[in-house]
């Protein structure tokens, strides 16, 4: 782990990107259907980790398709329009077409907040987060070897996530398969508030890294917004 803190600037962009966020997973005063997010930096911001035409793909097309099916399966829902984690935590209640593509649409909003296009950025050693996760892996390289392991062991399609346990008040590692994600109140899935994500579909990296999952999984950690993912533990904490 890298010692330096980051500068004032980073700060305020990582406030910003956090508000953001905090806006789309917001409910709103009247049921109004989800839409597409804007990308909090230029496609080509995060190469070379993750090239620029997989970046336009991936937001305009895949996630684009998300939201306008999510939107067609609550079209006659009173649940339109609710805060994207509030409808994650009943999905088990819903038709697997609002599982689906409501997964889609959070996981891939939390995805764009985790990642910066100023790479390198390091988490910041006497962050909350820091010390938590020194706490729980032992170290932050442990912590990375054990989040790269979930991510290229998920057979098909899926996510590898760190997330908190609020019960257990301890970080943990988990893989979720196609669009699911830790805040689903499905038996399966250990639940928790998600604090880092990456999207190991296929359509994330095959244009640049082909069937080297591997190599995609060693790109992201030159382009995690640490800033973003100490917001999100010391939000959750507090």
């Amino acid at each position: 782990m890298q010692k330096r803190t980051f500068l004032k600037t980073a700060g305020i962009a990582t406030a910003a990107s956090f508000l953001n966020f905090e806006s789309l997973i917001a409910t709103p005063a009247s049921p109004q259907p989800y839409t597409l997010p804007a990308l909090p930096y230029a496609p080509a911001a995060l190469e070379p980790a993750i090239d620029a035409r997989t970046m336009e793909i991936h937001h305009s097309k895949h996630h684009q398709a998300y939201v306008t099916k999510l939107n067609e399966a609550l079209a006659q829902s009173s649940l339109l329009g609710l805060a994207l984690p509030k409808l994650m935590a009943q999905i088990s209640s819903q038709p697997a077409a609002v599982r689906n593509h409501g997964g889609g649409h959070y996981n891939h909003s939390f995805f764009w907040q985790s990642l910066a296009p100023v790479g390198g950025l390091s988490l910041t050693s006497s962050s909350a987060l820091a010390k938590a996760i020194t706490k729980t892996f032992g170290s932050f390289a442990s912590m990375q070897e054990q989040f790269a392991k979930a991510a290229a062991d998920r057979f098909g399609s899926g996510w590898a996530w760190l997330a908190y346990d609020s019960k257990a008040k301890q970080l943990f590692i988990s893989s979720t398969p196609n669009q699911d994600n830790p805040l689903m109140d499905i038996k399966e899935i250990k639940r928790g508030q998600p604090i880092l994500a990456l999207d190991v579909w296929e359509h994330a990296y095959y244009l640049k890294y082909q069937n080297l999952r591997k190599d995609y999984i060693a790109a992201f950690w030159s382009v995690i917004n640490w800033p973003q993912a100490e917001a999100e533990f010391a939000n959750l904490r507090s």
